[in-house]
């Protein structure tokens, strides 16, 4: 087969001052963006389009071209047209031959042929040397700088050189390439852009789960029940009493569950005597989102103290405090001091303050920004043992504040229980089993476990 001198550079790496001739396949939005980007670091740009004329939408020092002649002038050409009209390359395979050919396309939707595009493309040119990016990057940001946008730049391909000279090209445009192996990681890459926050389902997911229930149970037991039985008005209570009561029992039923999906794991490396097997899937995931279950439950904690500082300006209150005082002033009377509910209210207060500050660090070391600073052990200091410790000072705050109603069958309205008495079944389970757990007879095995000793070869893999 016959060859142009243009195919033997495809796989030469740029050694001089002067940045080699890129194409473009595509005068579409992306291609445009990426084309004027790549002008502006110094490369030469040249479009292949099926109408070969110059527009004005077209970057000024890019020449356009037919395909077959864009081809034949740069090695490494940019395909940033729908993988539905990848069939005109066939009969440009010859021109392709040992090109470098970069796709840069995207789906409508997960997995939406059962083979990558990039996969796809190889194919249908198997003399070219296929690589998969950019396609993770959009048009707006490329023309805005990137400083408003990602900078990674996910990139895979079967031929090592030609996947360095696009990476090459990558960082010569300011962004940052991350090797992703080869072409069969294309799919993955491909799925990226259509992910809607991934890690962020579950956690919101359950959050909106918890909120609806608690906020039916709260509407049951503290409007309709003092209706039905009292005729009593408390439907204003939809407005602050009843998300008041409902932020905290999410933010602490989250953080419990932050924590959660470690003490199961433990158990589960406890029972099997080995860290080498996998956890199942479903612990898997929940123990990659717990970030994100954290970060939710923070947000929860935040409302939960904006509407208690906004409590002294509510009418409901001060017309409760007023005739209250008033009534005092009336029978000549005044209610004494109980030094008990002082420090129970104090306690209270202090371990709420404490706990919420400390939740505050915890969402503050999650941040790449500051995780990024500490080392692992600091790291894990603060999310592991600072960690427990809000959660120690939360359920502590839950239990002052309501634990003597446990036992007043006033409580139990239709025999439902205060919604923050639920709220500790969660957090209590936890800090039981861990509590367990750090017991010597069990922490020292549970160490060797995480450590490399094995009781059980026989669950290794």
């Amino acid at each position: 087969m016959n060859t142009n001198p243009s195919n033997e550079m495809a796989l030469t790496s740029n050694t001089s001052n002067k940045k080699e001739t890129l194409c473009i396949f595509g005068t579409g939005d992306f291609g445009r963006a990426l084309g004027y980007k790549m002008i502006q670091s110094g490369y030469s740009v040249v479009f292949g389009s099926r109408q070969a004329q110059t527009s004005s939408l077209i970057p000024k020092d890019a020449a356009v071209l037919s395909h077959t002649e864009a081809a034949q002038k740069a090695a490494i050409i940019i395909i940033a047209i729908p993988r539905q009209h990848y069939n005109f390359l066939i009969p440009l395979a010859e021109i392709l031959h040992g090109k470098v050919l970069v796709d840069v396309s995207n789906n409508l939707k997960l997995n939406q042929y059962p083979q990558s595009n990039a996969e796809y493309l190889a194919q249908l040119i198997p003399g070219a040397k296929v690589v998969k990016a950019f396609n993770t990057v959009s048009a707006w940001a490329l023309q805005s700088g990137t400083l408003d946008a990602s900078r990674q730049v996910f990139v895979c391909g079967d031929d090592k050189k030609a996947k360095q000279m696009v990476m090459d090209i990558v960082r010569a445009l300011g962004l940052t390439p991350l090797d992703q192996g080869s072409l069969l990681a294309a799919q993955e890459i491909e799925n990226y852009p259509l992910q809607l926050f991934p890690m962020w389902k579950f956690p919101i997911f359950l959050s909106l789960g918890l909120t609806a229930f608690f906020f039916f149970y709260s509407l049951t037991r503290d409007v309709i029940y003092p209706y039905v039985y009292e005729k009593t008005d408390f439907s204003f209570f939809i407005a602050i009493s009843i998300p008041n009561r409902i932020c905290p029992i999410v933010a602490l039923i989250l953080l419990a569950l932050v924590y959660l999906p470690g003490v199961l794991a433990a158990i589960i490396q406890l029972y099997r005597g080995t860290k080498y097997s996998r956890f199942p899937d479903w612990l898997d995931k929940w123990m990659l989102c717990r970030k994100q279950l954290g970060l939710v439950a923070l947000a929860f904690a935040f409302l939960h103290v904006l509407y208690t500082l906004i409590i002294p300006i509510r009418y409901y209150v001060r017309w409760s405090m007023n005739s209250r005082v008033l009534s005092q002033a009336l029978n000549n009377r005044t209610d004494p001091f109980i030094n008990t509910y002082g420090w129970l209210s104090d306690s209270y207060l202090a371990l709420g303050i404490l706990g919420f500050f400390l939740f505050v660090l915890l969402g503050i070391t999650s941040l790449p920004s500051v995780s990024n600073s500490v080392n692992w052990r600091e790291f894990r200091f603060v999310q592991s043992k600072l960690g427990y410790l809000t959660l120690i000072l939360c359920t502590a705050h839950t239990l002052v504040y309501g634990g003597s109603r446990f036992l007043n069958a006033s409580s139990y309205r239709w025999y439902l229980p205060n919604a923050y008495m639920l709220s500790l079944i969660v957090p209590c389970i936890v800090l039981v089993v861990k509590f367990v757990l750090i017991f010597p007879c069990l922490d020292k095995p549970l160490t060797q476990i995480r450590q490399g000793w094995e009781r059980n070869p026989r669950y290794s893999e």
